[in-house]
């Protein structure tokens, strides 16, 4: 039974349905039903109306005869394949055949051309297969130069019977010549010597400049000559069968090799097209750059540049986050950065109502009820792909676990590609144009712009810049009116980006997902570890010790980790703070345990240090040959590091005039960074003699004390540890040692005597 003229419902033949393969197994022709079955033995009863209105409905290929080769695949020819002169000889040959079939070359009686129908073609008077015979002697008596023009010298009585069921378009393309279509068999020169000289040459042009045809068609010939030296000359194909052969299989190549080159690496590794964002959160930008702003430290006068990074959310292009540092960024900064992506904004002092959390799909009340503070008016969500460039902390194992952790997916720009990134580059231009060139200490984007003096113009510290590019993005950025970057959905309307997220969360809706407060922990660096009974655990050089090692009889066991670190302990670290690391609890996996380094003293604090400062402690100790005992006594060589006050030219108000601006700018990247490690920590209770307080130093002053309250410290216990156990041998004041001896008695004549007498007064 046929249906529709192309679907034909039989037993056996296979259709899909939604994707699934179903095999019609029976046919109720009478009832106008059939029976379908699947792979798992299902069945199916249906109606033929029901199958031809599914809206998912494709048919499957027939399966091949046993003992009949396939045919080659091919799309199927149309009348847009013929030319102009082809199609119209195809009409002449169809019209000959409607004439033998109706008596009337256009196939009717209504539409009759004048003498028609002939008397041989009446179709009153003759029947269709004295019309056919009638034809077939026409077209043999036809002469020969026409009927081969035309091709009707093979239009036999047989060749008409087998078109009498064609018309309309079919019965042109039965009748148009089959080599006017035939598919391509390809360049019989193309043997596969010349095949493999072909992708050589193209394998050796991709390094080097632009080559003519010319020049390439030679490197052929000399691989030919070198590779196959039997192989004949003549045979080589021609320059310009060369030309097409490489156009065919490689395209016309218009591009320069610079870009040539970055385009195949980019599609090899599987990088290609375009992509459409259609919601927030789809494609996050990621990019840092230097800030074109001169800063100053608290901890220091002396004008520094900060790196800024900027997360651009490609559909609305907000500004969901942002952070400032000394030093170039890191892969735990960029972690965090995306955690920022996902948390609420709160609000800052100095802001008012108009900056506050609008109604954007949630009401402000219910978010300021989940994170327990008021919200600014800057959107959050968990991003779903982020586009970053190819440095060094975007390829870092940590930013791949917190990509792991979010759900998202790190997608590199391509190399020489600007149009990955354009509209990150583009913003921090839109940046500097509104905000940056109007502060004090701008440097402008070039060497050459430079003021006379940006070092001394600078006044803004780290803080209060950052305060300022929070301030703008929320009150100005996030409501400023796009130009090109409109949606196309809504021309000639205004929007901001806030305006954009409104209409996406009330079309999309929105998800308040907020990352656990262990993020923080899970994205740090792992080391995989075995707990000393009465040490710890060792990191990188460090003892790190809690007493829950010592108090738990599980941590006293290897652990019941299995795989590649079978029987070790997962502990992290914070790269900023090397002061302590985090051990995480095997019993309900919720508890993190601080692990303080064992060289810090219990009372009191000593300033932060980073794991270049616990590199080059370690580096100093091994280079002079420096026994170490214990971790207390690393103490000592780390305060020296960081900058001692103890000599007079060392005192804090010597010292700022001493130490170089290199020493001064690494020692407040030390701040820093462990304020920064401080802030991202999730809170825990107030500090015990355990733990390490998060507020460090600010200022070169109070950091000077800190290291000359740990150097006193440290020297006050060791020297309260060589004295434990001994009795003082001198008094305590001047007035009780005159009272213990007679200082005008004369001594005895016998020495042993005196000696006696001085054993008694010193008694």
């Amino acid at each position: 039974m046929a249906v529709r003229g192309f679907l034909q419902i039989a037993p056996g033949r296979q259709v899909a349905l939604n994707g699934v393969e179903w095999t019609i197994e029976d046919v109720h022709g009478q009832y106008g039903r059939l029976v379908l079955t699947d792979d798992d033995g299902r069945t199916e009863t249906r109606s033929f109306r029901w199958l031809l209105n599914h809206p998912d409905l494709r048919l499957l290929p027939k399966p091949q005869e046993p003992g009949h080769p396939s045919r080659v695949a091919q799309q199927p020819r149309t009348l847009a394949d013929l030319t102009k002169d082809q199609l119209e000889r195809a009409r002449l040959r169809a019209a000959h055949v409607l004439e033998a079939e109706t008596g009337f070359r256009e196939g009717h009686r209504a539409r009759a051309l004048p003498g028609e129908p002939r008397p041989a073609y009446d179709p009153d008077r003759k029947t269709l297969t004295e019309r056919r015979h009638s034809k077939a002697a026409e077209m043999k008596a036809m002469p020969r130069p026409e009927a081969v023009r035309l091709g009707l010298q093979h239009l036999s009585y047989r060749t008409l019977m087998r078109l009498s069921g064609l018309a309309g378009d079919s019965l042109l393309l039965a009748c148009a010549d089959g080599r006017w279509t035939r598919r391509r068999s390809g360049h019989r020169s193309i043997t596969e010597e010349v095949r493999e000289a072909i992708f050589a040459v193209k394998a050796e042009c991709r390094e080097r400049a632009d080559l003519s045809w010319a020049a390439r068609h030679r490197l052929m010939h000399q691989y030919m000559r070198e590779r196959f030296p039997v192989f004949p000359t003549e045979k080589i194909p021609s320059r310009w069968t060369f030309a097409t052969v490489w156009e065919e299989w490689f395209g016309p190549g218009g591009a320069r090799p610079r870009y040539g080159r970055t385009a195949e690496a980019a599609a090899e590794a599987g990088v290609s097209g375009r992509m459409v964002v259609h919601r927030p959160g789809q494609v996050l930008v990621l990019d840092s750059t230097p800030m074109p702003v001169k800063l100053r430290e608290t901890v220091f006068g002396d004008a520094v540049t900060a790196t800024l990074t900027l997360a651009l959310d490609l559909y609305t292009h907000g500004l969901p986050a942002f952070r400032l540092t000394l030093q170039s960024d890191t892969s735990v900064d960029v972690a965090m950065l995306l955690r920022d992506v996902m948390l609420p904004l709160p609000m800052r002092d100095g802001w008012g109502e108009d900056m506050e959390w609008p109604y954007a799909g949630v009401p402000a009340d219910v978010i300021a009820e989940f994170t327990g503070h008021k919200v600014a008016a800057l959107p959050f969500f968990a991003p779903e792909t982020v586009t970053t460039d190819h440095g060094g902390p975007y390829k870092n194992h940590d930013l791949v676990e917190a990509e792991r952790e979010i759900g998202c997916r790190i997608l590199p720009a391509r190399v020489l590609r600007q149009t990955d990134k354009f509209a990150v580059e583009r913003q921090f231009h839109t940046v500097q144009t509104m905000l940056f060139e109007h502060l004090l200490g701008f440097t402008g984007g070039d060497v050459a712009d430079r003021g006379a003096d940006p070092e001394r113009d600078a006044s803004l510290t780290l803080a209060q810049a950052e305060h300022i590019i929070a301030t703008w993005i929320v009150q100005i950025w996030q409501n400023h009116k796009l130009g090109e970057y409109a949606p196309s959905w809504a021309p000639g309307e205004d929007h901001s980006p806030n305006t954009l997220f409104a209409a996406a969360m009330e079309q999309g809706g929105f998800d308040l997902d907020f990352p656990e407060p262990s993020f923080y922990y899970k994205v740090l660096r792992k080391h995989h570890v075995k707990i000393h009974p009465r040490r710890g655990v060792k990191i990188l050089g460090l003892w790190y010790h809690h007493p829950v090692l010592d108090g738990e009889p599980r941590f006293l066991q290897p652990s019941a980790r299995g795989g590649k670190h079978a029987r070790q302990w997962v502990v992290r670290s914070d790269r900023r703070d090397r002061r302590q690391v985090f051990l995480q609890d095997d019993a309900d996996h919720e508890t993190w345990h601080t692990l303080r380094w064992r060289g810090l003293p219990p009372d009191g604090e000593i300033p932060a240090f980073s794991d270049k400062t616990a590199g080059a402690l370690l580096a100093h100790v091994k280079a002079n040959n420096i026994r170490i005992h214990s971790e207390s006594e690393l103490l000592e060589h780390l305060l020296g590091i960081l900058g001692s006050v103890t000599p007079v030219d060392q005192w804090p108000s010597q010292a700022k005039k001493k130490a170089g601006k290199k020493r001064r700018v690494a020692q407040a990247r030390e701040i820093t960074r462990a304020q920064a490690a401080a802030a991202d920590r999730p809170a825990t209770p107030a500090p015990t003699d355990e733990q390490i307080p998060a507020e460090m130093p600010a200022a070169w002053a109070e950091h000077a004390r800190t290291i000359d309250h740990a150097v006193d410290a440290d020297r006050r216990r060791r020297r309260e540890e060589a004295l434990a156990g001994t009795r003082p041998v001198a008094p305590a004041t001047l007035h009780a040692a005159l009272n213990r001896r007679r200082m005008f008695r004369l001594p005895p004549p016998d020495d042993s005597e005196a000696d006696t007498t001085v054993r008694e007064d010193d008694t």
